[in-house]
């Protein structure tokens, strides 16, 4: 990971990206011994409004505290992508909710339908941004896993603490199928 790793969450209001955002930061800060620092912002709207969560996490003292380009934007929804994707490194990770992100303008997008697997596999479409998380941190290895369980398990009410392994748990599996499937392509026959 590079000396500064600037990460963006971004979707609507009611999607969990604040609480994700802050598991995300004490899976890095608290269970990692990173330093970090996580910024939030949303519109007047609690539900439905536009969005964000931003973390930064760093081997060193972090000087400034918001995200200038993100090196990875995980973005829940289309108007989200559209606001943000302008601010993502050229050489950054975009990752997206196929489910609700339609129109990718770039190639090399990691589209993984978290709301659907949220709902179809989990039964509870709330769990979207665990799922998420859990691809993240399988795609970047920006937190541990381990950690990231840790800070899940902190910060959830106890009598969903099942549930948000598991979503947890299938966002990790289904970034690691994305990732076998992407290496079958470029490497025939394994």
């Amino acid at each position: 990971m590079p000396y500064r790793y600037e990460i963006r969450l971004a979707g609507s209001g009611g999607q969990g990206l604040i609480l994700a955002g802050v598991i995300l930061a004490e899976a890095a800060g608290i269970y990692d011994g990173k330093h970090v620092c996580q910024t939030q912002s949303y519109g007047p709207a609690a539900r439905g409004g536009a969005s964000k969560a931003e973390v930064v996490i760093s081997d060193e003292e972090i000087d400034y505290p918001q995200a200038m380009r993100p090196d990875v934007l995980l973005a829940m929804n289309q108007k989200s992508l559209d606001i943000y994707l302008h601010d993502l490194k050229p050489e950054g990770l975009l990752i997206v909710d196929g489910t609700l992100v339609q129109e990718v303008p770039v190639t090399g997008a990691v589209a993984i339908p978290f709301t659907q697997i949220a709902r179809q596999e989990l039964g509870r479409e709330v769990v979207a941004n665990i799922v998420a998380l859990g691809a993240l941190a399988a795609l970047t290895k920006a937190v541990s896993l381990k950690s990231l369980e840790a800070a899940v398990l902190g910060r959830v009410p106890p009598h969903t603490r099942e549930l948000n392994q598991k979503a947890l748990q299938a966002g990790v599996d289904a970034a690691r199928r994305l990732m076998r499937k992407a290496k079958k392509q470029l490497i025939p026959g394994e």
